[in-house]
């Protein structure tokens, strides 16, 4: 797994270069034999096995190697080394390097107690000083009452060396919840740009099982507390895998994305899909019924780069669809609608994970696309206890800060307050879009506008169904986007199959304007840049 020379233990020093090859063959040990064999029946990785799945071969140089705590004799000579259960160095993706950070769950399951701190914050500092993204491999029953006994004071919590939001500021950071991560383990899950856990082996809460059933009386499996069908609906987690290598392929394909840190820009990927390529589907993608819904990844799959859609939080918040992708080689991140789910609208949980993804982009300078069938806010009384207003405003204050370029594709509705946060629109951004055929705008939806509006005449007609449908249709005329296009409010209406070119052509003179921006602004602010 490790590219490191091997060296005869002779000359001067042969004593001692024979007691750091004992000692590094006793920290390899990890937490022993016999809990390396439960691991092993239970089907799962130890903590050494995954370093290599997950990094290139031979790349990983481990750093604080004998870091543990020594046994010595009476006269002073060393026995033996129990090792801490924390492993950090770096190694290689891809051929990209990074800083890698995992727990030992064969040493007391992780848990804080058989750990020095300082060695795990080193390498989060490591990563932060050297501009290097980092991985954590998290597999940490969290904190130990034992601590109290072994330090001989109780601790307030936190760790004032660990520069955890300047991280997300600057380099790009994975969690990966490997077994159960509690407490601390689940911090470093979630302070991340991208988190992944694996189906029934890991869990992601803030305290386990029995502190649950100390504090309230309930008796909770795991799984039921913090698996991922939990995360599902909470959307702490973005993604999940099947198992542990589903996870790690997931870790290089997102960090393939992103540049090295957020003063540079990432790598141009191409993979000879032509730029003029055009699905003749598309013409008829949207239907033109408007009560009938459509797959909106297949459009995804046919306008981006074959193969390149990555998405980030397929499960959580299904009204709204966040991925990664390339144009023409070029990364790009991605906002689309999904009329299956709530209609397309947006809910509160959609609007939190819109925030996150445009953040992401904007922290790594990806040019956002976004793909547009928007209603407009959920409403209802759950909506509203749930306070989906402010999570369109949080939308709306972080599109306006982007300082990425920005292009909306509105395929069908943008309506209300939601549908007017399909892109940036206040100077000194420059409003780019474009409208499919198929695309409807407005204050509200015409049907539920005609209805509000003529309730009293449909009422009042001889055939109100009649009535109603000659008035929406009346107004669905004016409504056209050839109408707002003539005003030139839209830029251009367009042919679907023109979509992927047309982006091609965007990305190219986006990519440079924003490499040029962001040039600008680490000359002009060093410091907060780098």
């Amino acid at each position: 797994m490790e590219n490191l020379q091997e060296f005869e233990a002779d000359g001067e020093w042969s004593a001692e270069l024979e007691e750091l090859a004992i000692r590094r063959r006793q920290a390899a040990a990890m937490g022993g034999p016999e809990a390396l064999e439960k691991l092993k029946n239970r089907g799962i990785m130890n903590v050494r096995e995954r370093l290599s799945a997950l990094l290139d071969k031979e790349s990983f140089r481990e750093l604080g190697r004998i870091t543990g705590k020594g046994q010595y004799d009476k006269d002073g000579f060393f026995k033996k080394i129990s090792p801490v259960n924390a492993i950090i160095g770096t190694g290689k993706i891809d051929g990209r390097k990074i800083v890698v950070s995992a727990d030992d769950y064969t040493i007391r399951a992780g848990s804080s107690e058989a750990t020095i701190s300082d060695k795990w914050i080193y390498a989060e500092r490591l990563a932060l000083d050297m501009h290097l993204p980092i991985v954590r491999l998290v597999d940490t029953a969290g904190g130990s009452v034992k601590l109290l006994e072994q330090s001989g004071h109780s601790k307030i919590p936190g760790y004032a060396n660990w520069p955890v939001t300047q991280l997300l500021k600057t380099v790009p950071v994975v969690g990966v919840a490997l077994g159960a991560c509690a407490g601390l383990g689940a911090v470093k899950v979630l302070m991340s740009h991208f988190s992944v856990m694996v189906r029934d082996q890991a869990q992601v809460f803030a305290a386990g099982p029995p502190v649950v059933k100390q504090a309230y009386g309930i008796d909770i499996d795991k799984n039921e507390l913090g698996g991922y069908k939990v995360h599902r609906r909470s959307a702490l987690v973005h993604n999940e895998a099947v198992d542990e290598n589903d996870a790690f392929e997931q870790v290089r394909k997102f960090l393939s994305y992103l540049p090295r840190h957020s003063a540079t820009y990432a790598k141009r990927v191409c993979v000879g899909d032509p730029v003029d390529r055009a699905d003749d589907w598309l013409k008829d993608a949207i239907p033109k019924d408007r009560r009938k819904v459509y797959d909106p990844r297949k459009i995804l799959k046919s306008i981006f780069d074959v193969d390149s859609v990555f998405e980030i939080g397929r499960y959580q918040a299904g009204s709204c669809i966040t991925a990664l992708a390339r144009l023409n080689g070029y990364p790009v991140g991605i906002l689309c609608s999904d009329p299956r789910v709530a209609g397309g609208a947006m809910t509160i949980t959609s609007a939190w994970k819109m925030e996150r993804h445009v953040k992401l982009c904007d922290t790594f300078g990806i040019p956002v696309i976004n793909l547009v069938d928007q209603p407009g806010n959920a409403t209802g009384p759950q909506a509203e206890l749930q306070g989906t207003l402010l999570g369109a405003v949080r939308v709306l204050t972080t599109i306006e800060d982007v300082k990425v370029p920005w292009v909306s594709i509105i395929m069908r509705r943008a309506f209300g307050m939601a549908g007017g946060l399909h892109a940036p629109k206040y100077f000194p951004h420059l409003i780019h879009r474009f409208a499919w055929p198929s695309a409807r705008w407005g204050s509200i939806p015409i049907e539920g506008g005609v209805a509000a509006a003529y309730r009293k005449e449909i009422a009042e007609a001889d055939d109100s169904d009649l009535k109603r449908d000659e008035l929406e249709q009346y107004y669905h005329r004016i409504a056209s986007p050839f109408r707002t296009a003539e005003r030139f409010v839209m830029l251009d209406v367009v042919d679907p199959r023109e979509t992927r070119a047309i982006l091609c052509d965007w990305i190219e003179d986006a990519w440079e304007a924003m490499c040029a921006r962001r040039l600008k602004m680490s000359q002009a602010q060093p410091y907060d840049m780098i």
